[in-house]
């Protein structure tokens, strides 16, 4: 079975957080005999849409991953740009018949919640191998 290629969209904010998440999943991916061929790093979750949009246009890869950290603040800001990212994930998965999976911690946490969950971004990574390797599954049985 060819090795599956994984994109990585990783948010910037929250940054000492997200790098971490960052190298977990590269190493995860290794780990599982999948690789990240592609990374884009964008200035927030709110903005990971339109990177994976562009890392699925350009094709070449047979998933993308995630990665991010959503803390909460005054408001209810932090609901919104999680609810909204994770949707706007799901239809780019669906539109492009290709796994999107979601390595973003929060809303509703704070800072050190948010170091207690950069294990995430393995979720995420596991998550599209998993996914991909079970597609390919199914179309060979399918035929």
């Amino acid at each position: 079975m060819d090795r599956i290629k994984i994109g990585l969209v990783v948010a910037e904010f929250n940054r000492d957080i997200t790098y971490m998440m960052e190298v977990l999943a590269k190493e995860h991916a290794e780990i599982l005999g999948a690789e990240v061929t592609e990374v884009i790093r964008v200035p927030g979750v709110f903005d990971t849409p339109i990177a994976i949009k562009k890392i699925l246009k350009k094709g070449g890869v047979d998933a993308v991953a995630t990665i991010g950290c959503v803390i909460e603040g005054d408001t209810e800001h932090d609901e919104v740009v999680a609810q909204h990212a994770a949707r706007k994930i799901m239809d780019l998965g669906l539109e492009y018949d290709t796994p999107v999976t979601l390595g973003i911690s929060g809303p509703g946490m704070g800072r050190i919640a948010a170091h207690q969950r950069v294990d995430y971004a393995k979720r995420a990574i596991e998550a599209a191998v998993k996914l991909v390797r079970r597609l390919r599954e199914y179309d060979e049985q399918k035929g």
